[in-house]
């Protein structure tokens, strides 16, 4: 199990240096905004991913977990708290995006293709005798690990903004950050942990215990997820040749 977490720190760094992230702080603020709108259509992506997931799981255990996280997204039933997708809005807007530009916003190409090919991962990983093990590892590594990655980059840029008097004003983006995190080793994870990439792990910890070959879906599995992540983010590469020196 030592070596699986080697591995994925390895890709989680690979992540955080891609030169996109390396170097949020320097993008034009123009392009900034293009890159969270676009991002915006991803965070929508993250319920119908789990859904689509929990439709193909067959673990109870499994199901149990990302029942709970997918609750998490919508904190009561009376219509009075905003769902997470609102935090992200209302961050958005603190930040200094109009109103008119998500309205405005589309997905550009190769957000489509990079949703697109989200929802077939997961479809794919329903496909195998394996299949739980990979569908809990696309919702940890893709739909949480990478995420708090993400918005930890992205944080860079956005604590000046979302910081006033001392207080954190951020509802979506900075809460994301930790409790998405791998705050602990796989074998080290428990459901009394406060991120659900730890809760998700206690399962997949056990998972990966049982069967020859696992290891090598695992490997498998996130690197396809690291990918997706990382092809969204090359569409933003251009905006680096207009950053300054």
């Amino acid at each position: 199990m030592r070596e699986l977490d080697e591995f994925e720190d390895g890709l989680i760094e690979r992540f955080r240096e891609h030169p996109v992230l390396a170097n949020i702080p320097l993008l034009p603020d123009g392009d900034f905004a293009a890159l969270l709108l676009q991002r915006r259509f991803v965070s929508l992506a993250f319920t119908p991913a789990y859904d689509l997931a929990i439709d193909l799981l067959r673990d109870e255990t499994g199901l149990r977990i990302a029942r709970v996280i997918l609750r998490e997204e919508y904190p009561d039933g009376s219509g009075s708290t905003r769902s997470h997708r609102e935090d992200m809005k209302d961050d958005l807007l603190r930040l200094g995006i109009p109103r008119r530009a998500l309205v405005e916003s589309r997905p550009t190409e190769a957000t489509r293709r990079v949703l697109d090919e989200t929802f077939e991962l997961i479809a794919d990983a329903g496909r195998h005798d394996d299949a739980d093990l990979r569908l809990l590892t696309i919702l940890r590594f893709w739909g949480e690990v990478l995420v708090s990655v993400e918005y930890g980059r992205l944080w860079e840029r956005m604590e000046p903004l979302l910081t006033q008097n001392g207080e954190n004003r951020s509802r979506f983006y900075y809460p994301h950050h930790v409790h998405d995190a791998k705050a602990h080793p796989l074998t080290d994870a428990s459901l009394l942990s406060t991120t659900h990439s730890d809760r998700l792990a206690t399962r997949i910890s056990e998972l990966l215990a049982r069967g020859e070959g696992s290891a090598d879906c695992f490997r498998e599995t996130e690197e396809r997820a690291l990918r997706l992540k990382t092809s969204f983010y090359d569409q933003f590469l251009p905006a680096l040749e207009r950053a300054p020196a």
